[in-house]
């Protein structure tokens, strides 16, 4: 891969703490497209970073061949595209129509040099991003290149696993590059999404159907994340870890992935048992201290985690789908409506809603589904003195079991 550029969206968590890892280790030239002057500074002086591997005990890697672009820079963004041998992106859902407009440009420009194929990974938590980008880019770009679009780029939706916690502000102010991540280094991709053929880079995992893999993620992955964060919250928890050690909470939180997990494998047909084991490496990593993962981070933005597709109302609704209890994921749905952190702008427009439209219009408003409030009205106290979901957690087989009780 020497001499191959790769040119990544959003030199954050995510870009800097996975994608410049994967493609250093496999030669490429990284060139970050970032909107924040001291990160490009940064990557632009030094030419390389350190990536801090947050497990016991603690590691370091180093990724090499980096450098940077301004957002802003529209014709420069462009033209990095237009070399670029692979691309990819991670800048949150609602940055993507922002980036559209530069890489469309990029595009075209490549489409006038007859430069050929090039395949775009779209690592952003949302279900069909790559159509979804692909449908940004097509609006910014003319007409007369539409039919090349379909053809020559690949929007290669990926389902991002690796856990990357926010830098803390001290780490950050002391050295803009700094990054820490936890071991895991997965990158799933759609295999069919591909126009030109799938590079040889590390940890990337090509699968195909790819929509049961990125259901896995959002519907078990997500959501026990975000169940774990929403109760932990509730009893004071700062960090992830102390949730996870929580006898109660993991209970709740191991009952709600395993009734998510049944759906899924009842949906997809999925390996029961491998979906379990799944479950039970990631409450496992949920554990991990030296990750440092902060509960307001998982927690943040309810609003959209609420969402009708999202991680509880689209897996409460995959459940009745295929006839399993959704009582646990509806328990962390509750939790994450009482989730009123005054730092977090959604958590606060949230409280607001509750305040003037009551529990069930607010319910059934996020969830698009009049069925869905009763599931969590029925089962939940609401009251702001208790933490939902910490009675004796029922797996979704209806039966007791007395591991999952033990956390």
């Amino acid at each position: 891969m020497e001499g191959r550029n790769a040119v990544h969206f959003g030199a954050g968590n995510i870009g800097r703490g996975f994608l410049g890892q994967v493609y250093s280790e496999s030669g490429y030239s990284t060139q970050f497209i970032e909107a924040v002057p001291n990160v490009v500074d940064a990557l632009n002086a030094r030419g390389r970073y350190q990536i801090e591997i947050a497990e016991e005990p603690p590691g370091q890697m180093w990724v090499e061949r980096v450098s940077a672009v301004l957002a802003s820079d529209v014709e420069l963004v462009a033209q990095t595209v237009a070399n670029a041998d692979i691309a990819s992106t991670a800048v949150g859902v609602n940055v993507l129509p922002k980036i559209a407009e530069s890489l469309a440009l990029g595009l075209q420009r490549r489409f006038e040099q007859a430069r050929g194929t090039l395949d775009i990974i779209v690592c952003e938590n949302l279900i069909g991003a790559g159509p979804f980008l692909r449908e940004q880019v097509r609006t910014a770009l003319p007409a007369e290149w539409h039919t090349t679009l379909d053809e020559q780029i690949g929007f290669v939706e990926a389902s991002i696993g690796r856990m990357v916690p926010i830098v803390p502000p001290a780490k950050r102010e002391q050295d803009p590059l700094w990054i820490a991540v936890e071991a895991y280094c997965e990158l799933p991709v759609d295999k069919d999404a591909f126009r030109g053929p799938i590079p040889p880079i590390p940890h990337l995992k090509p699968i195909a159907p790819f929509a049961a893999y990125v259901e896995r993620k959002l519907f078990i992955h997500n959501l026990g994340h975000a169940t774990a964060a929403y109760l932990g919250y509730l009893k004071g928890y700062e960090f992830v870890w102390q949730a996870a050690e929580d006898p109660d909470i993991i209970a709740a939180t191991s009952a709600a992935m395993e009734a998510s997990a049944l759906a899924l494998s009842r949906r997809h047909g999925l390996d029961l048992a491998d979906l379990k084991d799944h479950v039970s490496d990631l409450i496992h990593r949920f554990a991990n201290r030296a990750l440092g993962d902060q509960v307001l981070r998982v927690a943040a933005d309810p609003i959209r985690k609420l969402g009708p597709n999202d991680r509880f109302m689209g897996a409460i609704q995959m459940c009745l789908d295929t006839r399993v209890d959704p009582t646990p994921i509806a328990r962390g749905a509750a939790a994450a409506l009482l989730f009123d952190a005054p730092t977090d702008p959604s958590a606060r427009t949230l409280q607001q809603m509750i305040r003037e439209q009551g529990y069930d219009s607010v319910i059934q408003t996020l969830s698009a589904n009049e069925g869905v409030v009763q599931i969590i009205r029925r089962r939940v106290d609401f009251s702001p003195h208790r933490c939902p979901g910490l009675q004796a957690a029922e797996n979704p087989e209806g039966k007791q079991n007395p591991e999952q009780r033990s956390g």
